[in-house]
């Protein structure tokens, strides 16, 4: 009796030495998460830091939520289905496009054998969903951060290839042909996943009519982005019907709420289809108007090419360029850290008065800092 109460005496002691946050798998506790827009700042006045569309439209819940909802509510996937041009079987919704993200790697990769390839720079949360898996990163650098590398993606062996098109950060659209020459490359071999959260903004580039063609093809959006509903949190998985049968088997029990879905359902019908074009719309002509205006700054040593709701920009100082605008209330992202980038920062296109703000802004610090190097 005495010596068992000695050992439990002697656990008690160690286990108050030890940090609980010991007790998080190994993986856990050497992994870097995300850090996104929201997370990594706070304040501010003027929100351009995390691709939202600040043109958001409103709408009303109606009913009681005593009971669970549907795991995949049939009006959002009939009406999703009916936007995007695909059979609902096609059609799996989710928490936004990082939970389909999340899937394809969980149902998809088997841990510590399989790899994903992803061509940077591009969307962080490829990477930090397959290392929180036990997955591979293959890293195939963009060239000239607009083309897919095709021989260094052939070079990889993954069970998924992630492309985001249009890129997030750069904004560059990836060609269609080459999209095509990596679905020849890897039929049978892996499913190739093209991330089309910004579609909306450039949408005859969409990859959709090569479904038919090839089921290893795997297409995501999201209502986050031109639908203006990032809060919502929801995002869709377009595939043959044999990949979304195995997301299917992996995703959890409820996880569309009831009042995403009534939120999603009426964003989807005619009129919130429209309001939503009209947005886009609104958001190109402010965005040809804000490049326009930055390659005119002195500062500013590049304006990529856009097609999406943000504009990436290469600067001498990008750390003092946010910094600057932090204290002018307005918030944009220092991308630097991204591969194959340096010196740069991302401006989401915000509305007009918020646009005519981050100008005055940016020619006021680009202004200051020209006196100064004078």
């Amino acid at each position: 009796m005495s010596t068992t109460n000695t050992i439990n005496s002697t656990n008690t002691k160690d286990s108050k030495n030890n940090s609980v946050s010991d007790l998080a798998r190994q993986l856990v506790q050497d992994l870097v998460p995300y850090a996104s827009a929201r997370s990594s700042m706070s304040g501010g006045a003027v929100w351009l830091n995390a691709n939202e569309n600040a043109l958001a439209p409103a709408y009303q819940l109606d009913g009681t939520f005593n009971r669970y909802p549907s795991c995949q509510p049939k009006a959002v996937i009939d009406a999703y289905a009916a936007y995007a041009g695909v059979a609902p079987e096609q059609v799996l919704v989710s928490r936004g496009a990082d939970e389909g993200i999340e899937l394809l790697i969980r149902s998809f990769c088997e841990p510590k054998q399989d790899s994903i390839t992803i061509c940077p720079p591009t969307y962080g949360m490829y990477a930090i969903s397959a290392e929180s898996n036990q997955t591979a990163v293959n890293k195939v650098l963009l060239v000239n951060n607009e083309q897919l590398d095709l021989a260094g993606i052939f070079a990889t062996t993954p069970k998924l290839v992630f492309i985001c098109s249009p890129n997030n950060p750069t904004g560059d659209l990836i060609p269609r042909e080459q999209i095509i020459a990596v679905l020849e490359q890897f039929q049978g071999k892996a499913l190739v996943v093209v991330d089309e959260a910004y579609i909306e903004f450039a949408p005859s580039a969409s990859v959709v009519p090569l479904l038919s063609r090839y089921p290893h093809l795997v297409i995501l959006r999201t209502l986050s982005k031109a639908f203006g509903l990032a809060g919502l949190r929801c995002g869709f998985t377009l595939a043959a019907p044999e990949v979304i049968n195995a997301l299917k088997k992996l995703i959890a029990p409820y996880p569309i709420a009831e009042p995403v879905a009534q939120i999603a359902a009426q964003a989807l019908a005619p009129a919130g289809i429209a309001q939503m074009q009209q947005s886009v719309a609104t958001i190109n002509q402010l965005r040809q108007e804000f490049c326009q205006f930055a390659r005119g700054l002195e500062g500013v040593q590049k304006v990529w090419p856009s097609n999406a709701n943000y504009v990436l920009l290469q600067v001498a100082d990008a750390a003092a360029c946010v910094a600057a605008l932090i204290n002018e209330d307005i918030l944009i992202r220092n991308q630097s850290s991204q591969l194959g980038l340096s010196q740069v920062v991302r401006v989401s296109i915000g509305n007009p008065d918020e646009m005519q703000r981050l100008k005055q802004a940016m020619l006021n610090y680009f202004s200051a800092n020209k006196r100064v190097s004078a």
